[in-house]
């Protein structure tokens, strides 16, 4: 009979210890975990399509798995068109916790009607804009792109390297200049060329521009800022080299060197491990590198030097021990100096400032 009056007192001392603990935990970490959290997902294509929104949702999709979160998509929401409002609207009718912007001009549109969910949190893929129930977010891709250059700059036996690119935003600045600076670290006298498309979808413009490239620039090496990999297809028929966004891609030549590529999968658990935890409020920002392997380059083709993988190791191992890219003398294109050498760049400037191109940038026209 004493032993089960014992039995009782430290069954009931554990149990007090353990309610103790739970209670420390919440307040020193604010961790909080929700029975249920179900987020939206807007994209502006679908779910199978090769490159950018295919792999945002397999990222999210495998971030909600993990963490036992409930995930409703919304497909091929063009931006600017009025549909993401809908879609907005649709999902909160589903009573989601959250919802993240997976497209750039996404947040400009419906600032507004973000304030009327003020219930709900969301997560844009853009820095430029701001709301009281609005988080940024993307991964440094930056620094791949700057890995990329090297690969570009020391493979290029014409010293001319093709960059389609959509629109000059903050975010595309930032990897051209990037990847222009890994060029010239390795290839001072290699120019990169870069052509506007206006247009995060458009093949046929894509793949015109990229053979305007080849046959006017004289480019033996080409890459991209698009949704989706429409100029290899240009590059593989021209037996020109190119460098990838986004992934590698499968039954290629050679000719396809590596690609820039991001592992959203970190990036979201990032972001909703925080949601769930309570602690979102204290993030206003999440930017994640190359130091967590939020991106980074594929595997390199046969037709990729030893030097060139050596030239890009030593690049990483500098990155990863906190030397940014944008870092030391660089000047822009005019030849103004634009950071000094000792200095680097800041994280505010790269994201809301960056309207300028650094030197061996040629900016294409017809």
């Amino acid at each position: 009979m004493k032993n089960k009056k014992n039995l009782k007192i430290v069954l009931l001392a554990a149990g007090i210890l353990v309610l103790i603990w739970i209670v420390v935990l919440i307040e020193t970490t604010g961790f909080e975990k929700k029975d249920t959290v179900t987020v939206g997902f807007i994209m502006t294509g679908n779910t199978q399509e090769q490159g950018w929104n295919r792999l945002h949702y397999e990222g999210i999709l495998s971030a909600c798995e993990q963490l036992d979160a409930t995930l409703i998509v919304k497909e091929e929401v063009r931006e600017h068109s009025g549909q993401c409002e809908q879609a907005i609207r649709e999902l909160a009718e589903e009573e989601v916790d959250m919802i993240i912007l997976s497209s750039y001009g996404y947040a400009e549109e419906v600032l507004g009607v973000m304030e009327e969910y003020p219930e709900i949190s969301f997560y844009s893929e853009s820095f430029d804009y701001a709301a009281s129930n609005m988080k940024s977010y993307f991964a440094r891709m930056y620094q791949a792109r700057y890995l990329a250059g090297i690969v570009a700059g020391m493979q290029t036996k014409t010293d001319c390297i093709g960059y389609v690119a959509a629109m000059a935003n903050n975010e595309v600045n930032r990897g051209i200049n990037a990847f222009t600076l890994g060029v010239r670290r390795v290839n001072p006298d290699a120019q990169v060329i870069v052509a506007w498309s206006g247009d995060w979808d458009d093949a046929g413009k894509e793949q015109d521009l990229a053979l305007q490239l080849i046959e006017k620039k004289n480019a033996d090496v080409l890459t991209y800022h698009q949704n989706q990999p429409n100029i290899v297809e240009v590059a593989e028929k021209n037996d020109v080299m190119t460098i990838g966004y986004h992934e590698a891609i499968g039954e290629v030549s050679d000719n396809f060197l590596t690609a820039a590529v991001f592992h959203w999968d970190l990036t979201y658990r990032e972001v909703l491990l925080d949601h769930i935890r309570g602690k979102s409020d204290a993030v206003t920002t999440y930017w994640v590198g190359i130091e967590q392997g939020a991106v980074g380059l594929s595997e390199f083709s046969d037709k990729v030097s030893q030097e060139t993988i050596a030239e890009v190791e030593q690049a990483k191992q500098e990155m990863t021990a906190g030397i940014d890219v944008f870092s030391g003398e660089i000047r822009d294109m005019e030849g103004v100096l634009r950071c000094r050498d000792g200095e680097t760049i800041s994280d505010e400037v790269l994201l809301k400032n960056l309207d300028w191109y650094v030197e061996g940038v040629e900016l294409y026209e017809k």
